[in-house]
């Protein structure tokens, strides 16, 4: 079986907004074939996830986590379109991990958007600033520029974290896996992390 690259994997999420690890199991399954993969992804039901995430989310759970030595904790709102969702194990289970990793990860803002642009337009400049200082060829500067916002991405907002369990997942991966499982929309809305001292 061919080598699955990364640009297939995210051509895959791209256009099913499946997870990474499914989009990686739908290609194994099917030697590589994006087509194939995507039949393979709706006959599990996570291709009809991406669709959900227009409804409307209006119904949930505030969920807390403190850690064991009571000086850091986590609040974190997680939406349902439905109370009878908010109360199943999976949606419990999923506002936990998401509460725990918020204690953990330190995320500063839910998702990319929430950067505020003056903070984004300060990052780019220390960045090409660094690169100049190393050498960097011009042309290639906001290539690199673009993959080290990513990274920032990845550092500073919660939906873009690796999952503190599983590297190989992002927040945003767990609740599009959810979504697909139980068939209804799920969005993290708000959180907020307390730490002694801070």
């Amino acid at each position: 079986m061919p080598e699955i690259s990364a640009d297939v994997v995210k051509e895959l999420r791209d256009r099913t907004g499946s997870g990474m690890m499914d989009c990686k199991t739908a290609l194994s399954e099917t030697g590589g074939n994006i087509e194939k993969a995507i039949d393979y992804l709706r006959e599990k039901g996570l291709a009809k996830a991406a669709k959900k995430s227009a409804r409307t989310a209006s119904d949930g759970r505030v969920f807390h986590y403190v850690h064991t030595n009571f000086k850091i904790g986590a609040l974190v709102e997680l939406n349902s379109e439905t109370d009878f969702v908010a109360k199943t194990d999976e949606f419990n289970l999923l506002g936990h991990e998401i509460a725990m990793h918020i204690a953990a990860a330190n995320p500063l803002y839910l998702k990319p958007e929430d950067v505020p642009e003056e903070e984004l337009e300060r990052e780019k400049a220390i960045y090409r600033q660094q690169l100049l200082d190393e050498g960097k060829p011009a042309n290639r500067l906001d290539q690199i520029i673009e993959g080290k916002i990513k990274k920032f991405y990845e550092t500073t907002c919660l939906l873009e974290q690796p999952y503190i369990r599983d590297q190989d997942k992002k927040i945003k991966d767990l609740v599009v896996e959810l979504i697909a499982k139980i068939g209804e929309n799920i969005v993290v809305r708000r959180f907020a992390r307390f730490m002694i001292g801070e």
